[in-house]
This record gives C-alpha cells, structure tokens and sequence, in this order.
C-alpha cells in the first residue's frame, strides 16, 4: 500500500510563491521517516531539511518514492484572493500536484493532507472533485488539521516543500541583488525592502491583494494600488 502526504509552504509571505508538495511512498516506510528525524518543517533547521530533502531525493533513485511540487505564483494567489480565496486555491494546488504524481501507484493509496480549512472533510472533498479518476480503487483521502506535526509523510511533503520555496526566495534575492528576508510581512529585512519593490509599479514577486503592500503603497504613491485579474499557468516539477 502507498501512502500519499500533501502540504504547502508559503501562504502567509508578502513576497514569492506558494509551494505545495505531494510525497508518495510506501506505506511501511513510517518507521524509517520517524527514525532519521522527519517532522513539520516548522521544527527543523534549515541544515537539517536539506539533509533530509537530499535523503529523499538519493533514495528516490532506487526506491519508489516520488514526489510532485506545484510552485504558485504571486500572480495566482492575488487572481484567488479576490475571487474564490486562498482555502480553495490550496485545493486546487493540492490536486495538481497528487494528479501529478504516477498513475500506476495510484491505486491502494491512503492519501492525507494538512488541512487549512476550518472544515477538514470540505477540504477534502474539494481535493477530491479535482483528482483525475477518483475515487481510485481501494483508496481512501483524509485531511487533518497540523498533519504535518503527527504524520511523517506530510511531514516529507512539508520539508520539500518548505526547501523548494527557500530555493524561489533566493532566486528572487539574486535576481534583485539584495536580500529580500524570509519573506513575511512580520520579517523585518522583508519590511525594509518592500518600498524599494514598490517605486515604479508593484514588483510580479510581491502579492498585491496583501494589507502590507496596499499599505506600503499609499505611502509613496497618491494613486491606486493596480490590480491584478489574471491567474497565469503554474510552474510545476515533477520527480
């Protein structure tokens, strides 16, 4: 039996994209994950998750794990958050990167997911009307609130994804030529730098529907704030 852990990173930042990943793995692998130190991301340092990613990714050469990001742009987020919102969103980017995953290992497959809406089982069900082919057979799909924190295959998925979207963060970085902090409004390096993207027009890398930004702009600027209408396509990689 394969197990399926889903999650995201990156929904709170003021700048850069909103990473989910979908681990896939076998399900007897629980003890192994536990035993060199998978957890919620949250709870790692930076020098640990990217042991742990280069773990996976070496034994993803001989074992048949897999993995699938979908890397959501700054542009997405703000088309959703002033039409449907994040919490759907997410259900979107949870769906795309599970179709992602191989169709020969989705059958006999226990798929959870960290759950972001209040309602666990209404965030499933979303995922659940976008997965190609559900219900696959003799699977099942649950979603939990912090199942990054009590099960280790999210826990994966959250570890990928969290070192995915640090690798867009310091992408931005050297695009720009400074640093751009972690990205989170709370982020005082990310404060500081924020008016210096919002001089001419709103850099593509910050999220415009974000109170931060509006709030930045109508300091420097005596015109609205643009808007963006337009979701363009995902970056997604696959492994």
């Amino acid at each position: 039996m394969m197990k399926i852990g889903a999650d995201e990173a990156g929904r709170g930042p003021v700048i850069g994209p909103l990473v989910v990943c979908a681990v896939a793995m076998p399900a007897d692998e629980y003890d192994n994950l536990i035993k060199v130190g998978v957890k919620d991301s949250k709870y790692l340092t930076s020098k640990k998750r990217q042991e742990l990613r280069n773990w996976f990714m070496t034994n993803s050469e001989t074992k048949p794990w897999y993995h699938s990001i979908v890397i959501c742009s700054p542009e997405r987020i703000d088309s959703s958050s002033g039409n449907q919102g994040l919490n759907v969103l997410e259900t979107e980017l949870f769906a795309e990167a599970i179709n992602a995953l191989p169709d020969d290992i989705k059958k006999s497959v226990v798929i959870l997911n960290d759950a972001c809406d209040v309602k666990p089982q209404r965030f499933s069900d979303r995922i659940a009307n976008q997965l190609s082919s559900w219900p696959w057979p003799d699977s099942t799909m649950t979603s939990e609130h912090k199942a990054d924190e009590t099960d280790p295959f999210v826990g994966m998925a959250s570890i990928l994804a969290k070192e995915k979207r640090d690798d867009c963060i310091r992408e931005i970085s050297e695009q720009l030529g400074f640093s751009v902090g972690s990205g989170y409004p709370s982020d005082p390096n990310t404060k500081k730098i924020i008016p210096q993207l919002l001089l001419d027009s709103p850099h593509p890398q910050l999220r415009w529907s974000w109170a931060t930004v509006e709030r930045e702009w109508k300091k420097i600027h005596d015109k609205e704030l643009p808007k963006r209408n337009f979701a363009p396509k995902n970056q997604s990689t696959l492994f």
